[in-house]
């Protein structure tokens, strides 16, 4: 990314008017209460953290819409966990959720967090626009401009931290504790949803805790 425009984004956040306080929502009580709709995945809690929900894998990508929440622009925040199996493990979120199949998503590879191979590091998070806008299209067609390195991988076996800032135009993405985005996107539409929802990729299941929002006024 171009270091002036980098810096022209993270002072537009500093002066954005987002709402005072988070909206911290509760994942396990939307899911009782049946407010998560699932899109071909079974989510169920998770067994190893009575606060979290499980996404199974299937063949094909997965969302759990958040039917409850409402949400367009702010800030997204959320733990997340994959696993370290290379090519199995997608896990993300969606927003700007039109109908089951488009949808603007960020997500992660973890099992390229740790990878010494130069062009695996640079697949560690991505942004897509389905359906027109996959990885694959993106990756031949607007090569290194959709998805980046982590400058500071998490553990892939482990809970990580997300902080995803969607603004009218553009999309910046945090990891854990890190006050420079780790990816910096110009969003490929223009249409717009209020529906957010869990994301999991091709035969990939994913875990999902804490989830807060920040709406933008």
């Amino acid at each position: 990314m171009k270091k002036h425009h980098l810096l022209l984004s993270i002072l537009f956040i500093s002066l954005t008017n987002f709402t005072v306080k988070a909206q911290k929502i509760s994942l396990t009580k939307n899911f009782k209460e049946n407010a998560i709709r699932a899109i071909n995945r079974d989510i169920n809690l998770d067994s190893l953290n009575k606060n979290a929900l499980l996404i199974n894998s299937e063949i094909g990508n997965g969302i759990g819409v958040l039917e409850n929440i409402s949400f367009t622009k702010g800030e997204i925040k959320l733990e997340l966990a994959g696993k370290n199996l290379r090519g199995k493990s997608f896990v993300g979120i969606a927003f700007n959720i039109q109908n089951d199949s488009t949808y603007e998503a960020i997500y992660f590879r973890p099992f390229n967090f740790k990878a010494t191979e130069e062009i695996r590091k640079k697949h560690m998070v991505q942004y897509i626009h389905h359906p027109e806008y996959t990885w694959k299209k993106l990756r031949t067609e607007k090569t290194g401009k959709y998805e980046n390195e982590i400058a500071d991988p998490p553990n892939p076996d482990y809970w990580f931290t997300v902080k995803i800032i969607i603004q009218e135009k553009e999309v910046l993405v945090f990891i854990n504790k890190s006050k420079i985005p780790d990816l910096v996107v110009t969003r490929l539409t223009e249409t717009k949803s209020d529906k957010i929802g869990l994301w999991t990729g091709y035969n990939s299941s994913g875990r999902y805790k804490n989830l807060s929002i920040k709406k933008q006024k």
